[in-house]
């Protein structure tokens, strides 16, 4: 029993000797143990937010794809769309006829068919039906027709080659406003062919410079700032009334200003054409007062767009009349030599369904340009045209003209029996009602004029007249 209780002494004494130090090896383990998991923690943490960071770029990147995606399933839907629309129309619309005359020339006909059934209140200058403009002083009687002399084809030639960068082509046009064959009962249905325009093009697309050779319309004509009707196209609404200019044999030279740029397109075009009068001597001849010594007619013009929005334009004309004629010897009334001079400026503005358009000039002795009111003379005269149209949807739409000419009183009086033949002022208005339908168009129009004139210099006379007509337009 002794032993046994030594042993236990002794052994509880190693215990108490022992268990610190035992003790403190157990929490410095556990020290170490949280620290260690504390590393693990943190490096597990930065594991998850770089896996965070990667699953975000992931998404980022996949949004991108996906849109991309769209916009590109949206653009080949819109392409689909468009050229679902292009096959209905080509299927719609026969095939322009083309066919090649040498290597490398292509030849397309194009034209239009057009009738116009009318009344009038009166006979009217320039002709009755698709060509009247304005009342004949004194005029009397009511008439009524169906004219188709509108009707109109053309070949364009392209794809010539020339030399460098310059490549040719042309452009033959003809209408029916040649006369008619005879004077019988029958003649009226057989009106005779017209050249309206025979020119050569030479273009060179790199510098944007080209030239017109041949006859064709003179840059005072606002060729693409007309009125809108299916009833008057060769003779548009207004022509000599607020629309001048003509058709000369002669050469244009045009040249892109600013080609290749971006922004508003500018153009400048200068001409020089066959001079032209009444008299004295033959006007089909060459060899009248505007053929007289060799002077040209001179134009210039500047041209600026910005296509479908709007278009602005200014032109001037000169040249030089010479009454004693090309020999010299004719006899001259009033003046013996003047020039012909005229300045003109337009537009168009197209806001929506919208279009404006618009035309002023003023100048001197211009009647061969369908000036002073064809009448031939140092005559001043001031005029214009304006017209709004509105659009309704696709295929209606409507449009109100007015236009006015007005030669000077004092040098229509002057130049009365020498040129003159009375006409003071005219006013021309217009309204219609179009229906289109791809190549196909038909109109309802009222056309009323009033001229104010002389016969003797000293009386004064109105005449008013009126046309109602409907139209059946085709072009091919």
């Amino acid at each position: 029993m002794k032993r046994h209780a030594l042993f236990l002494s002794l052994a509880a004494m190693g215990l108490t000797v022992t268990a610190p130090a035992f003790a403190a090896q157990k929490t410095d383990s556990r020290d170490a143990q949280i620290k260690a998991l504390k590393a693990l923690v943190e490096k597990q943490q930065q594991q998850l937010n770089q896996q965070q960071q990667d699953l975000q770029q992931l998404h980022d990147a996949l949004s991108q794809l996906q849109n991309q995606q769209t916009q590109q399933q949206t653009q080949i839907q819109q392409t689909q769309q468009v050229q679902a629309e292009q096959a209905k129309t080509i299927a719609a619309v026969p095939a322009k006829p083309t066919f090649s005359s040498a290597p490398g020339v292509s030849v397309s006909l194009h034209g239009f068919i057009d009738a116009t059934a009318f009344t009038q209140s009166k006979s009217f200058t320039y002709g009755n039906g698709q060509n009247a403009e304005y009342p004949i002083p004194g005029s009397n009687g009511q008439l009524s027709g169906v004219d188709v002399r509108n009707t109109r084809f053309w070949l364009d030639l392209t794809g010539g080659k020339i030399a460098g960068d310059w490549i040719g082509g042309g452009h033959l046009e003809m209408d029916f406003f040649g006369g008619n064959n005879g004077t019988s009962g029958y003649s009226m249905e057989q009106p005779l062919p017209r050249l309206r325009q025979a020119y050569m093009t030479l273009e060179n697309p790199v510098t944007g410079s080209s030239f017109k050779i041949g006859q064709m319309w003179d840059l005072i004509f606002p060729l693409d700032d007309l009125p809108n009707s299916i009833s008057h196209i060769a003779f548009p609404l207004g022509y000599g009334t607020g629309i001048i200019g003509w058709r000369f044999p002669g050469m244009i030279f045009s040249q892109d200003l600013n080609h290749g740029s971006s922004g508003p397109l500018w153009r400048l075009d200068l001409g020089a054409f066959s001079g032209t009068w009444s008299g004295p001597g033959s006007p089909i001849n060459y060899v009248s007062a505007g053929n007289a010594n060799f002077r040209p007619q001179l134009e210039a013009k500047l041209h600026v767009q910005e296509p479908k929005q709007w278009m602005l334009f200014a032109a001037a004309h000169w040249s030089q009349i010479n009454l004693a004629g090309v020999g010299g010897t004719e006899p001259t009334p009033i003046k013996r030599q003047f020039s012909s001079t005229a300045f003109e400026a337009g537009g168009e503005w197209t806001p929506g369904p919208w279009v404006f358009r618009g035309v002023g000039y003023t100048g001197r002795g211009i009647a061969q340009i369908f000036g002073d009111l064809s009448q031939f003379g140092d005559i001043k005269n001031t005029g214009g045209y304006v017209m709004g149209g509105y659009k309704f949807d696709q295929n209606w739409s409507t449009n109100l003209f007015y236009a006015m000419s007005k030669p000077s009183t004092t040098d229509v009086i002057r130049w009365f029996n020498n040129g003159s033949t009375g006409l003071l002022k005219d006013r021309q208005e217009a309204a219609n009602l179009m229906y289109s339908v791809g190549d196909y168009s038909f109109a309802l129009e009222w056309i009323h004029a009033i001229l104010d004139s002389t016969s003797n210099g000293v009386n004064r006379k109105q005449t008013s007249g009126n046309q109602v007509n409907v139209s059946a337009f085709y072009k091919f």
